[in-house]
């Protein structure tokens, strides 16, 4: 069974999340999207509500499936006998970084390949970080995000509004 590890915080999820992971799902017999947190980033989503995010939004994928990790990646793709680590590139700039990592985890295990995925163009600007300061203004972003996480963020926002007044 050919398994590949989508990597990533997740926080949250977006429509060019899900769109990779679909792209992902008819490369390979088996995809997990696992979940991590990262030192360098404060998340809005405990990594508990970004995995129930993900399993709501992905429940009718047959060969999909959603676990966390808090390790060195190329270890636990290993652990998981995965054969690809799959990345999303929206733009040029995504590359150079996404590059570097693809080196150095080949470097530390030349079992596991890296597969860069774009997304539809249309999801080519979208980042979690644009979703959650759009939506922290109240903005529309349901063409954004998957529906169980627009209505996660419209009531993570809303409580966090209604707490400050």
């Amino acid at each position: 069974m050919r398994i590949a590890i989508y990597p990533g915080t997740f926080d949250p999820l977006t429509n060019g999340h899900l769109d990779i992971i679909k792209r992902a799902r008819h490369l390979f017999d088996h995809v997990i999207v696992a979940v991590t947190t990262n030192p360098a980033k404060s998340p809005l989503f405990s990594i508990n509500e970004r995995i129930e995010m993900i399993q709501s939004s992905i429940k009718k994928m047959k060969n999909v499936t959603v676990d966390r990790f808090g390790d060195l990646l190329v270890n636990y793709a290993q652990r998981k006998k995965a054969v690809a680590i799959i990345r999303g590139l929206r733009a040029t700039s995504d590359f150079e970084f996404e590059f570097q990592m693809a080196l150095i985890n080949r470097k530390l295990s030349h079992k596991v390949i890296t597969v860069f995925l774009m997304p539809h163009e249309k999801y080519c600007y979208l980042n979690s970080t644009i979703v959650k300061e759009v939506a922290s203004f109240h903005g529309d972003v349901s063409h954004f995000v998957p529906a169980p996480v627009h209505a996660r963020l419209i009531e993570k926002f809303k409580t966090r509004s209604g707490s400050k007044t």
